[in-house]
């Protein structure tokens, strides 16, 4: 039983909610592209005051740890370690793609078919951030970045039907055309699908280390080049 201020960056969305006993009690929202930091910050100031006002204190922050954007993992995982040192509270990390998978079932519940759930999260080009879970949420696959082909997840396809969901999922609908497959629009992590995996992981003390823990980037950052002959 906590208060627990949740915060998602990793991808296009930026989000905070407030969760209270596993249910969320307040909640912001915004896809404006290259504004997390602004946006996290005007976000977590409205919350602080709604709280005042409820006078509700904070038991713990849990941030979506990744995959994901590396900047916007980095924005949201070192607001959320301040916000712990500064209210000497606990940090939860969710990982994101199991995150997306809470937020499939939130609305569309489990699959009564047995279907794995497959979040795909953009990497670039044809690659995406992926893994499989049961409608438990039990991790069936590894978290990995695959390079979609036409006979990826071949082997899983030939006993299991999947649902792929995500902003990376859009891309893979051409290219992934086995009969098994199956696409669902309008899933991005969220912070107010959080609320559950926080609370649970609060009652487990699945607490992180607020001095060393790092985002779970899963691939390197590689930094870019400007083609302006003035690295402008």
């Amino acid at each position: 039983m906590a208060n627990i201020i949740l915060i998602d960056t990793a991808t296009e969305i930026c989000s905070v909610a407030l969760s209270v006993d596993g249910k969320v009690v307040w909640d912001k929202e915004s896809s404006e592209k290259m504004a997390h930091s602004v946006l996290l910050a005007q976000y977590l100031q409205s919350l602080e005051d709604y709280m005042r006002k409820e006078s509700i204190q904070t038991d713990a922050v849990a941030v979506s740890c990744g995959p994901g954007s590396y900047t916007g993992l980095r924005i949201g995982v070192s607001t959320a370690k301040g916000l712990c040192f500064g209210a000497n509270v606990p940090l939860l990390a969710i990982n994101t793609l199991k995150l997306m998978a809470k937020g499939y079932i939130n609305r569309y519940g489990k699959p009564s078919d047995g279907s794995w759930l497959c979040p795909m999260i953009d990497a670039r080009r044809m690659e995406v951030y992926t893994a499989f879970f049961d409608g438990d949420l039990t991790l069936k696959r590894e978290i990995s970045a695959d390079i979609i082909e036409s006979d990826s997840y071949a082997e899983i396809l030939s006993s299991n039907k999947i649902i792929c969901f995500g902003n990376g999922s859009a891309k893979c609908q051409g290219t992934l055309s086995h009969p098994n497959v199956s696409f669902v629009d309008g899933i991005s992590p969220l912070a107010t699908d959080m609320a559950e995996l926080a609370e649970q992981c609060f009652r487990d003390k699945d607490f992180k280390d607020v001095a060393y823990f790092e985002p779970f980037y899963l691939k390197e950052f590689v930094a870019t080049v400007s083609k302006n002959k003035f690295g402008i």
